[in-house]
């Protein structure tokens, strides 16, 4: 008997009446050496569970190969915190996530196929997703809640009904958990319309719903939809997303804190999304794809009650006062904000360009997209010839997947981006034989809707002035690994873009801090081998997150990946974020 049951209205845990208070914490999302510490801020603000996805993609990068379960992906490790913090865990792991993330949690190495049928139940879809299952599962058991530990619910898909309407691929996951052992509580969850809900849900399983505001009618909808049992909004939306070239969305923490209040009064169950948001390191990313292709940015801050740096927000304490009314608080004093570095200048003094470190090329009669390459992260680099001089237009058929930097002979040519629909660019041709470059960057994998898995990288073969160009090279360029960069000193090395640009600096005690990079326009960041993200002078997020646990006493390196040019050799740690001008909501 699962630990967790329903009853005509609400929850038993172990046979006792029982309230989800909880918040979302994606463990991939923030630093290993930091999750106790957001675990324990989660149960002084009153929490009681905590909820977090599962990134297939992640822990399953090849699908011949073993599951992942080290660093940022030791989920069995996190589990064991929780449970040690006397938190209780919701999973959801998918096998489709969303959540913002790059693919929204597919593998690449299924959504690349375009034969299968992403999340339904065409068997080669199923098939893989049954054969995760049987790594996943094993390494889970000792933690479920029959086993003793902390999770006491696990989600069936995640918000399908926006999705499709196939209840056999939803009864092939419902029924896929029990002979893996999974005996705890099963739930779905949709957006709150009666249409999502139908076609999101199945007989035998807790529906539950998603949404941000309009408590009495969105509670109203799920009990018209589910005329009994526990009502649970899996997730509260407190806050939202940003796209680069857009406002950072915040939402005011009364306004919050009185729905919070209205949900609790109704009786129902709550995971907040997100209680602590955390980053898109590295290039972790999703992007959403409507009528035009729009990247998240690397915050995902998210305007939670735990900042991005983990400390509490005014939610954080507007939330704690509202659980207060309905549940008991730990009686212990709210946690202070964590410590930062004192602010400091960064001097890049080392350079190298980025075109010659490109690997062994594949040769093509056209271009091959990165997943032909068998990379689905980072940059490629496309290199032929112009046959002939003067001015012109290159046309990208198909467009590109997802920003190019065209260059000629060298020099800067022009961008061409999947978010304006672009696919020519004028160009003049210096001289006939001039070498045309295009380095393509993966902006974030699709995570929302039908396109998840568009092809990335250029899409279709290239022509100037009508007349295809032939003969490429292609070039995966992952950045995966920046050890042996021959970095020289500036003043010996010509001035290149793009190019990789190095510093050191000194550290007393590790401490959180903000990268600041004014004057700079476009690229990525590292410190000490740590990839922290993509910055961009677009905005809105005008500093990335540096988490101490990556710093050490003495001497830190920091590496910069610039695509267009800086106006400095400088870079400024700081003790404040900026995550851009703000949209109320």
């Amino acid at each position: 008997m699962p630990a967790l049951t329903t009853t005509s209205d609400g929850f038993l845990l172990h046979g006792e009446p029982f309230r989800i208070i909880s918040g979302a914490l994606h463990y991939f999302r923030v630093h290993p050496g930091l999750w106790s510490d957001r675990l324990r801020k989660a149960r002084l603000m009153g929490l009681n569970t905590v909820e977090t996805y599962i990134p297939w993609n992640h822990h399953q990068p090849d699908p011949d190969g073993p599951l992942d379960l080290d660093g940022f992906l030791d989920l069995p490790r996190f589990l064991r915190l929780a449970r040690d913090e006397g938190l209780h865990v919701l999973l959801r792991p998918g096998p489709f996530i969303c959540a913002e993330w790059d693919g929204g949690g597919l593998p690449d190495w299924l959504t690349g196929d375009p034969d299968i049928r992403l999340r339904s139940s065409d068997p080669r879809f199923t098939g893989a997703v049954d054969r995760y299952l049987d790594l996943l599962l094993p390494a889970l058991r000792p933690h479920l809640a029959a086993a003793g530990g902390p999770v006491i619910a696990v989600q069936v898909e995640n918000e399908y009904g926006a999705y499709g309407d196939d209840p056999a691929y939803l009864k092939h996951l419902a029924d896929a958990f029990r002979p893996r052992g999974v005996e705890e509580l099963l739930f779905t969850c949709d957006q709150a319309d009666p249409e999502h809900l139908a076609a999101g849900s199945l007989p035998g399983v807790l529906t539950a719903s998603t949404f941000g505001s309009r408590v009495e009618r969105s509670l109203g909808r799920l009990r018209e939809h589910q005329k009994e049992g526990p009502l649970f909004c899996a997730e509260f939306w407190i806050g939202w997303f940003d796209h680069w070239g857009g406002p950072h969305h915040v939402r005011d923490a009364a306004d919050a804190a009185a729905d919070l209040d209205r949900l609790l009064s109704a009786g129902a169950s709550v995971n907040l999304y997100m209680f602590h948001g955390g980053t898109n390191f590295g290039f972790t990313n999703g992007a959403n794809h409507k009528h035009a292709y729009t990247p998240t940015i690397t915050s995902y801050d998210y305007d939670a009650a735990l900042t991005e740096c983990g400390d509490p927000g005014p939610k954080y304490h507007a939330f704690r006062e509202v659980i207060a009314r309905h549940a008991a608080v730990p009686d212990e004093p709210v946690p202070p904000p964590g410590p930062k570095l004192p602010p400091m200048e960064v001097e890049l003094s080392g350079r190298a360009a980025l075109l010659p470190l490109a690997g062994a090329p594949v040769r093509a009669d056209v271009p091959l997209t990165m997943d032909a390459l068998g990379q689905r992260t980072g940059y490629a680099l496309y290199r032929t010839t112009v046959p002939v001089e003067g001015d012109g237009l290159l046309h990208f058929a198909g467009g590109v997947g997802d920003r190019a930097l065209v260059l000629l002979d060298g020099a800067p040519a022009g961008v061409l981006e999947r978010e304006r629909h672009d696919e020519t660019l004028p160009v003049r041709v210096p001289r006939p034989g001039a070498t045309l470059e295009v380095l393509v960057e993966n902006m974030g994998g699709v995570n929302y809707g039908p396109r998840i898995g568009a092809p990335k990288g250029l899409l279709g073969p290239v022509s100037f002035n009508g007349t295809a160009l032939p003969g490429w090279d292609c070039h995966p360029m992952p950045l995966d690994d920046l050890d042996g960069v021959p970095f020289a000193p500036a003043g010996e090395t010509a001035v290149t873009v793009p190019a990789l640009h190095r510093g050191t600096f000194e550290v007393g005690a590790p401490a959180d801090a903000f990268l600041s990079l004014p004057g700079w326009t476009k690229g990525q960041a590292w410190v000490n081998g740590f990839h922290l993200g993509r910055y961009w002078n677009r905005g809105p997020q005008r500093t990335l997150y540096l988490p101490g646990p990556v710093l050490r006493p003495g001497t830190n390196e920091l590496v910069l990946l610039e695509l267009h040019g800086t106006t400095t050799a400088r870079a400024q740690l700081t003790d404040t974020p900026d995550l851009g001008p703000e949209n109320t909501w």
